[in-house]
């Protein structure tokens, strides 16, 4: 049987970069073999797979330079990967791509106490940034749920953010500097230890930008004093709209917690019964509220969240009594995702930002949404921003679910925007989001967000196939360097 021209053309393009990246990468830093490749054939996004067509495995800067020059002379696309933990289909290689994996840029380069900063390479766990200052008593603030996993560089091509961002800030507002290669091959940074830089802010532009840009290679981040004290407060509410009133009442009181947390029944029953943290299990809805600072001002706020609990129908309360308690009590909210693991054979984990005030309004559509797929979903969210995780419970052996789940997820995002929220608040557009966009912006929005894209990587060759729902070729945007390709929107495989 003859082999389709396409497949051949991939063959012979692996076989001259399998040569050209073993002449600077030892064999085992260049994976080709189909086993090896299944590894990294989805993200967690396990919805789609598709292997790629070589990994490699780069140890500095200089490499990944080496590698992007000969990519992009090849005119090879080329997918960076993390620690392959994006929930948004954001490191899906593609069959044409050469993935690179940046698993082993893993060393902590500089601790600079005085400056109160640190130096990274980009595949650094969010976890071990701050397990590396803990001696000195200071910590890395953005603490996603993957953080013992997740990597400082993914952290912020997505801008990610955690349970402590709504009075800390995400990814972007601890960032002071990076490193970057371009896909040319160059090597820039943007920003460094200092606060603020001048010109253009391209370390904003870069933060976010899912990997279409350029590829991180170092970070630098700020590092703050661990706090004199903190204590959580466990509350539990008879339902979902006393709960989001409890979210406002706290805000409009002026009062800014370290952590506004909101899980819904069946997630509270499900992470007890993983963790044991000591939910509450007649609980419809659960705040955890977390004050931190000076023992004299949490021990005040704590007594003014009992009484904002108790004005709003509070059925429960709970307050930390020791450092072991309130790590336990966190324990379980960030249990959420693998407790709904052991329940469900598929899920997908949403991420779509809302006004406060729409909580419960939000809560109770997406109740009757349930209803109408005919499909479980459960919440678990960052309640102080809006940030909502709705996780969609579905079954891919069974006919018709994935794309139950799909729709249903899609609609979710639709009612997000409806209400006056956005798309994403920290899991990024990445495949997932990518036909929604249009939802929130008109053509000429995208097209200027394209234009961004084209400065960088005019060929298109970076992480192609995500974000953007239909492309154009850079010429036809005003962008005057061009050559004739035309970028290609490739097909996602489901699983």
């Amino acid at each position: 049987m003859k082999m389709p021209v396409a497949e051949q053309d991939i063959l012979a393009q692996r076989e001259q970069l399998l040569k050209e990246f073993r002449n600077f990468l030892p064999s085992e830093r260049v994976i080709a073999d189909v086993a090896s490749l299944r590894a990294y054939d989805c993200d967690a996004l396990t919805a789609y797979r598709q292997m790629p067509m070589v990994v490699v495995l780069p140890d500095d800067v200089i490499e990944v330079s080496k590698i992007l020059t000969i990519c992009n002379r090849r005119n090879i696309k080329v997918v960076a990967r993390g620690a392959g933990t994006s929930v948004s289909g954001g490191a899906l290689p593609l069959e044409d791509s050469v993935l690179l994996s940046m698993g082993r840029f893993n060393r902590i380069i500089d601790i600079d106490y005085d400056n109160r900063c640190l130096t990274a390479q980009s595949g650094v766990t969010n976890l071990a940034l701050s397990e590396a200052v803990a001696g000195r008593n200071f910590y890395y603030a953005p603490d996603p749920s993957s953080q013992i996993a997740c990597t400082i560089g993914g952290n912020v091509a997505e801008n990610s953010g955690g349970v402590h961002c709504l009075k800390y800030g995400m990814t972007t507002n601890n960032l002071l500097g990076i490193e970057v290669v371009l896909m040319d091959g160059s090597v820039i940074r943007l920003g460094g230890k200092h606060q603020d830089a001048e010109g253009y802010d391209l370390l904003g532009l870069l933060t976010g930008s899912e990997g279409l840009l350029g590829v991180i290679t170092e970070v630098c981040v700020r590092i703050l004093p661990t706090p004199e004290n903190a204590r959580a407060v466990l509350i539990g509410f008879n339902n979902n709209e006393s709960a989001g009133q409890m979210v406002g009442n706290i805000i409009a009181a002026g009062i800014i917690p370290a952590g506004l947390e909101m899980m819904d029944k069946f997630i509270v029953q499900a992470t007890e019964d993983f963790c044991h943290a000591g939910y509450p299990l007649d609980a419809e809805a659960l705040l955890i509220v977390e004050l931190d600072g000076p023992s004299v001002e949490v021990d005040y706020l704590v007594d003014r969240i009992v009484a904002i609990a108790d004005q709003t129908g509070a059925t429960s309360l709970k307050v930390s009594t020791s450092e072991e308690e309130r790590l336990t009590f966190w324990l379980g909210r960030k249990s959420a995702f693998p407790a709904v693991g052991r329940l469900s054979p598929d899920y997908f984990c949403m991420d779509g930002t809302i006004p406060r005030h729409q909580l419960p309004h939000v809560l109770t559509r997406m109740a009757e949404m349930s209803r109408e797929y005919e499909l479980r979903v459960t919440n678990v969210f960052h309640a102080g921003d809006g940030n909502l995780h709705p996780l969609i419970m579905y079954d891919a052996n069974q006919p018709g679910e994935l794309e139950r789940a799909e729709e249903f997820g899609a609609d979710i995002l639709k009612l997000c925007v409806e209400v006056g929220g956005v798309l994403t608040g920290e899991h990024g557009v990445g495949v997932e989001k990518r036909d929604l966009m249009g939802v929130m912006f008109d053509q000429s929005d995208l097209d200027q967000q394209m234009r961004v894209k084209c400065a960088f990587d005019p060929e298109g060759r970076l992480n192609p196939g995500k974000v953007f729902p239909t492309l154009h070729r850079c010429a036809e945007l005003g962008h005057m360097h061009v050559h004739n390709g035309e970028l290609a929107f490739p097909d996602i495989p489901r699983f």
